[in-house]
C-alpha cells in the first residue's frame, strides 16, 4: 500500500470526465484526493470524496470550504459563461487561502496564429469562441501572485478511452466517414503521459506556464490514418477531408522555458504504441 503524501489535499474539478477521471487515478494513491461529478452516477454518490457539483447551478465555494484543498486542479466542462464565475470564485478563494490552482487550458489559445507553433511567453489570440474562453480564465488567474497559479496548454489529448478516439470507433462501426484536417499541423498528447506530467509539476512545486505537447509536430489527418491502422487492423475507414485554408495552419504548443525531464517528454509515435498495446 502507498502511503499518502498528506502534505496536499487535491480537489479536481470535472473528475468525472476523461482527462479529471485520469488525473484522480493518477493522484489518488499518493494524495488525500477529492474531485467532483456533475452526472446522476451512484458509483461516484457512494464515494466520500466526490461531491456532486453542476458549474452552471451549483456554488464552488461549498465544495471549497467542505475540502479545504491546498490544491484545486480544473479540468472543468460545461457551459462557458458559468465557468468564468466558477474560476472568479476560486480566483478569490485563493487569495484569502493561499491555495494552488492547476488550470487545464488549450493550444486554441493561438488559434488564431497559423503560420508557427507557439512557446509559453506567445501573445494568446483566438478566433474561436472555446480559445477566447480559455483566454478569459487564463488573464484572470495571470493576475494571481504567481506561486498560485499553473496553467497547463494542451493540444489534443487521445487515449484508448479518449472521447476523440470513442468517436472515431463508432464512425468506423456505423460505417461513417471520420473527418480529417490535411492542413493541420499539430502535436499531440495522451492521458497516461498527461497525469504523469501533472503529477511531477506537483511534487516540484512548479508553477506558470507549460505547454504539454508531444516533441514532435504531425499532420492531422496522417495521424488519425496511423492511429486507426493500429486499433483497427481491418478498418476500411472512409474519410472526409476538412479544408479550412489553402496552405497549412499550425495548433501546436511546445516548450521553449518550462521544459519537462526527457521521461516525461514523448512524441506522437509513441501515443500511437501505446494505443496498440492497450
Amino acid at each position: 500500500m502507498i502511503k499518502k503524501e498528506e502534505k496536499h489535499r487535491i480537489l479536481i474539478l470535472g473528475a468525472s470526465g476523461f482527462l479529471g477521471g485520469s488525473i484522480y487515478k493518477e493522484l489518488c494513491s499518493y494524495f488525500k484526493t477529492f474531485g467532483t461529478y456533475c452526472t446522476q452516477n451512484t458509483h461516484y454518490e457512494k464515494n466520500k470524496h466526490f461531491f456532486q457539483y453542476a458549474v452552471e447551478e451549483d456554488d464552488i465555494y461549498d465544495i471549497l470550504d467542505d475540502v479545504k484543498p491546498t490544491i484545486i486542479i480544473s479540468a472543468l466542462r460545461g457551459d462557458f459563461a458559468a465557468q468564468v464565475i466558477a474560476h472568479k470564485h476560486i480566483a478569490e478563494y485563493i487569495l484569502e487561502h493561499k491555495t494552488w490552482l492547476i488550470f487545464l487550458s488549450s493550444a486554441n489559445v493561438f488559434d488564431a496564429y497559423s503560420k508557427y507553433p507557439s512557446y509559453e511567453d506567445d501573445k494568446t489570440l483566438s478566433n474561436s469562441i472555446y480559445g477566447h474562453f480559455k483566454i478569459k480564465i487564463e488573464n484572470m488567474l495571470l493576475r494571481l501572485p504567481k506561486k498560485h497559479v499553473t496553467i497547463l496548454r494542451l493540444p489534443m489529448v487521445f487515449g484508448s478511452q479518449s472521447p476523440r478516439i470513442l468517436e472515431i470507433l463508432q464512425n468506423l462501426k456505423n460505417n461513417e466517414p471520420v473527418e480529417v484536417f490535411p492542413n493541420l499541423i499539430m502535436n499531440v498528447n495522451n492521458d497516461s503521459k498527461l497525469t504523469q506530467q501533472i503529477h511531477y509539476i506537483i511534487n516540484r512545486n512548479k508553477f506558470g506556464i507549460f505547454h504539454l505537447g508531444s516533441n514532435d509536430l504531425v499532420h492531422h489527418d496522417d495521424f488519425i490514418k496511423e492511429m486507426i491502422d493500429v486499433i483497427d487492423s481491418d478498418n476500411k475507414a472512409i474519410y472526409k477531408k476538412v479544408f479550412t485554408t489553402n496552405e497549412d495552419r499550425y495548433l501546436a504548443v511546445l516548450p521553449k522555458h518550462n521544459v519537462l525531464p526527457k521521461h516525461l517528454q514523448l512524441t506522437s509515435q509513441e501515443i500511437i504504441s501505446e494505443l496498440k498495446y492497450n
